[in-house]
Order: C-alpha cells, then structure tokens, then sequence
C-alpha cells in the first residue's frame, strides 16, 4: 500500500512543483486512505513520502488552493457567527455553500484528469469542513435537503452571504362572512398599479382571506412577504364552514421561527375580528404547498345550497334529485376567462333535499372536488349535464351557497 501511495504522491508532486497542502493532498487519496478527513490523510502521505527518503512536501504555498484553507480553519467561523448575530436570524438547520476563484477548480480538474482520479473537489471539502465547525460552535445541524438558511462564502470576493428560505404554516380555515375573496384580487382596469376605480388600492376588494391570515404571522415571523395555497377556493359570495379548508402559508425570508403556534392562531382569530378563523396550525414541509393546491381530485366536498325555483315544486320532484351521478361540466362560462375550455367528469356522492316554501328548497350535495355546485344546479345552458334544473324540469338557481366540508384524502 505505501509504495502505491509513493508512487501517485511523487507523480503529484511532479504536477504541482512540491507545493500542496494537507488538505489538497489528503483529498486526492481519499478513496484508499482511510481517516477522519482529508487533512490527517494528507500527514500520512508526507509520512509515507518521508520513510522514502524524499523531501518533504511544502505547505506553504499550496499549488491547488492558494493557502484557502488557511481562511477556512482560521476566522471563518467567527465571521459567519458575528454576521448572523447582526442580522439576529433564528434558524436550527443550515448549509453551506462557497465560491472560489475559478483558477483553481480549473487546477484541481487538470491534475484530476491527468491522473484519472474520481475524487470529490474542493468546494465539498470546504463547504463540509466548516459546515461541521459552525454546526460544533452553534449547535445546529446540517440539513441537505431544506435547511432553514442557506450560507455562501464568497472568498473571490471575501464576502459572506446568506439565503433565508420560507416557512410553511398549515392548518385550516373557516370563512365566517360572504364577500370577501380567497386571495388578493388585483382591480381588473388597473391589474394593480392603483386608479379611480379601485380608490389606488390596486385590488378589486379591500380584504381577503389570504391578507387576513398573513398579516400578523408577517408581523411575527418578520417576513418579507407571504404566499397562500388553499385546498381549491370557494366563491366570494360563499362562506367556508365545518372544520374549514385545508391551506399552506408561506412566510418569505423569516427572521424568526419559533413561534407558539397556539398564541399565533389566538392572534389571527383576533385579527380577522370574526371574519375568518383558522385552527389546527403546524409547521409543514415546502412539499405539502404543492400537494395542498392540487387535491381538487384527491377530495371530496360537502356544500349547502338554498335553490330557488322558476315554478313551484314537491318533495317528489326533490325526491329525484337523489338520481345525480356522473357529471358532465363543460368550464362554466363565468370562470372561462381564466379556466381552460374543457369537459371535467365529476361524480356526485349523495343528495339530501328538503322545501323551505313552495319555490325554494335546501340542498346538501357531496361531490368530488372541482364540481362547480352553481352550475350544477343551473344547468349552465346545458353546459353541466345532468343538473338539477334538468331533473326536476324547473329552472333553477343557486341563491346562497356553503361549504360545510373540505375532505382531502393525502
């Protein structure tokens, strides 16, 4: 074994006049030398190289990196902990990430094809080297995958920066009044610049759902800004009842994240002043947002509809209604404007109907999610089929509307 590792070691050092230090020579021996890292591999090659009666390598100028782990192994760690006590960023996962001159990922890919080596590059040994240094002196942990901020070295520039990624909020909420929208409705004429129609607000309505919900978790969080995902949308003139509709709420760039989820839903309830109320708050994954707002076809609904008839009707025509199924719903036209022109086939689960007077009558419908339940009643001019004006031969209309469940089976 050494005298194979004399001989790759004495062909480097041809390569790099002598001048490597322990870090750059342990890292291209890294698949046959075992150690903790690469800096005590390269000492056993400058051992192996010693025993051969050759000189011993020079540390001083390190052909690969310049000396750049000098930087890493001294000061570093107590840049990136002042820069992060400034800016006072709460965080318990990170990760790092650097850039180096180019000059020298050019070097190390040179010296990597010359002697056909399959080994990691610097930047993965700097970015772990420090990464297990700060998680050491912050007691924090790496995360690969989605960690709470994400910490860059620029040492062409000597600069430090950093990425804070969003916080996710799920729970549910329930929309105790009609009127208002899910989202910010930017105003039509305008698209949200501000003009005499919208009084310069820039939105069609002065409150939402969405804006109701984010501003005290901004408040909080310290965020830069927030995104909403709801399980679907239920109208502006239609109230979300029961246990509310499932929804995701991404805080941007928090400064802070460990909250009291409990006192955060106690301050939004307060807030939204009976307007909206939301329950059952958790710190989810960036990969529910995603499943969250495309569950239309993984859940079923409940709606209540107070229908109101051209002529009169009986129980026995209500009676009927029990025959919907499958629904054929061409886009219906009120929403064509920004859905795509298509048949959706949605299946109707049960019906239960009862008279208030002798033209209107209550109507619980659970469905699949995506059934337009407006247009299921009205027919749509032929647009939903079959529809219930169909079944009872009566023209029908949808005079208030709503949701009493949101199930999502994921």
């Amino acid at each position: 074994m050494e005298s194979q590792i004399t001989e790759k070691a004495l062909k480097l050092m041809e390569i790099t006049n002598w001048k490597l230090c322990n870090h750059c020579l342990g890292r291209k021996f890294s698949r046959i030398i075992e150690g903790e890292d690469n800096k005590n591999r390269g000492k056993y090659v400058r051992k192996v190289i010693s025993k051969s009666d050759y000189s011993a390598l020079d540390k001083d100028s390190c052909y690969v990196c310049g000396n750049i782990f000098e930087d890493v192994e001294n000061g570093i760690i107590d840049k990136i902990t002042n820069k992060i006590a400034e800016e006072e960023i709460e965080f318990e996962t990170f990760l790092i990430g650097c850039r180096v001159l180019p000059e020298i990922m050019v070097r190390e890919e040179e010296i990597h094809k010359s002697m056909e080596l399959d080994v990691e590059n610097i930047k993965k040994e700097i970015n772990r080297e420090i990464g297990k240094k700060l998680a050491s002196e912050l007691q924090k942990k790496v995360d690969f995958e989605y960690p709470d901020i994400i910490i860059t070295l620029d040492f062409v520039k000597d600069k430090i920066y950093h990425q804070i990624n969003p916080i996710f909020i799920e729970g549910r909420y329930r929309k105790l009044i009609r009127g208002i929208p899910q989202t910010k409705w930017p105003c039509r004429k305008c698209r949200g610049k501000g003009c005499p129609g919208c009084d310069y607000t820039g939105q069609m309505y002065s409150e939402s759902v969405e804006e109701l919900i984010s501003a005290v978790p901004l408040d909080l969080f310290k965020g830069k800004g927030s995104k909403f995902h709801g399980a679907g949308r239920e109208d502006i003139d239609v109230k979300m009842l029961g246990n509310g509709r499932p929804f995701v709420l991404e805080i941007k760039e928090p400064q802070f994240r460990n909250l009291n989820l409990e006192t955060l839903k106690e301050k939004i309830n307060k807030h939204a002043q009976g307007k909206v109320e939301v329950s059952d708050l958790k710190i989810t994954g960036r990969k529910r947002k995603g499943i969250i707002k495309n569950s239309s076809k993984d859940t079923y609904k409940v709606y209540r509809a107070i229908v109101e008839t051209e002529d009169e009707i009986n129980e026995d025509k209500l009676v009927e209604l029990k025959s919907l199924d499958i629904i054929n719903q061409r886009t219906p036209k009120r929403v064509s404007h920004r859905r795509a022109d298509k048949i959706r086939t949605r299946k109707v689960r049960q019906v239960c109907a009862k008279i208030i007077n002798s033209t209107r009558f209550e109507m619980v419908v659970e469905c699949e999610g995506g059934l337009y339940i407006k247009e299921l009643i009205s027919s749509d001019e032929g647009r939903t089929s079959p529809s219930v004006s169909e079944i009872i031969g009566r023209k029908a209309v949808c005079v208030q509307l709503d949701v009493l469940e949101v199930h999502i089976k994921i």
